[in-house]
């Protein structure tokens, strides 16, 4: 499984981007999808994730209302859309994705079984 992160840029406080993770599987529906997000100095935080069986998405509190998980999956691609973009959104976001069947936990980075190799996203002020 392959998972190909995209979109990133440089974008000014308040303004959006759109990230994508194209996932090279088969069996793209029967994962959990994540993104998380990766600060310098500071370690991976959990943004977003949408459970396979349509049980819910998850977000972190600080990203409630401005951050948007979407799925297609004729493309096998997950989306997440950023708006409202806030100094402190500035990471390098990674997509992943869980093939656990009991117990997902989507905040926890270990329940992931695969990443995508991070897409910079930088908010001026």
């Amino acid at each position: 499984v392959q998972l190909q992160a995209s979109g990133g840029g440089l974008v000014q406080a308040g303004g959006s981007l759109r990230l994508s993770c194209a996932v090279s599987s088969p069996t793209f529906s029967s994962y959990h999808m994540g993104w998380f997000r990766q600060a310098p100095g500071n370690e991976m935080e959990f943004v977003i994730a949408d459970h396979r069986l349509g049980v819910g998405t998850y977000y972190k509190d600080s990203v409630k209302g401005r951050f948007t998980f979407s799925t297609d999956n004729a493309k096998s691609t997950v989306y997440l859309e950023m708006n409202s973009l806030r100094p402190e959104d500035t990471a390098v976001y990674y997509c992943a994705a869980s093939d656990v069947t009991t117990g997902y936990d989507p905040a926890r980075s270990s329940m992931y079984n695969y990443w995508g190799q991070g897409t910079q996203v930088t908010v001026s002020s």
